[in-house]
């Protein structure tokens, strides 16, 4: 074998053996693992909420968020507990916001370090009301009930929650 051979095949192994150390010990691109995981936005000021996976996006729903004297928190939030259904009560009898409502669907309880989870905000179903696309919740995220199915079954609880935008005026 001359000289240029052997050069060339130790340049070749030298290839090979690097492509395959990358290709076995480099970190994963964030790029990638990004566009492969699950990820839900809402945005306020239009009322909508997108559900992205793998970069995707596979849900665009409208929703009902927090009044504007009861805003809808702003902010990336965590998934803390799933609940095929929960009842809900709060408000003020003295200034007529009081609400119990038994069995409301597919609940998903969020927090963050801001807004602990003791808050009790959530996305869930709706069944008292039929005004979506426009603000009527004392902070939680309503969306129509089959909505809310498709999107309970599909989140789990890593799945990041990122709220942002205005509460319209109306």
């Amino acid at each position: 074998m001359s000289i240029n051979m052997k050069w060339l095949k130790r340049l070749l192994v030298q290839i090979v053996l690097i492509a395959i150390f990358l290709l076995t010990f480099a970190p994963a691109s964030s790029v990638l693992a990004e566009e492969t995981s699950k990820k839900v936005e809402i945005d306020l000021t239009n009322q909508r909420l997108y559900a992205f996976e793998g970069g995707q996006k596979i849900y665009d729903f409208v929703i009902s968020s927090g009044k504007p004297w009861w805003p809808t928190p702003v902010g990336t939030f965590k998934p803390w507990i799933k609940l095929l259904s929960s009842r809900m009560q709060g408000g003020s009898v003295e200034y007529g916001t009081y609400y119990d409502l038994p069995n409301v669907p597919f609940v998903i309880y969020f927090g963050n370090e801001e807004v602990p989870n003791t808050r009790g905000y959530g996305l869930h179903g709706t069944y008292w009301h039929n005004n979506f696309g426009y603000p009527m919740s004392h902070g939680c995220v309503n969306l129509r009930t089959e909505d809310m199915q498709k999107l309970y079954f599909w989140m789990d609880l890593t799945t990041p929650i990122r709220i942002f935008g205005q509460t319209p005026v109306v």
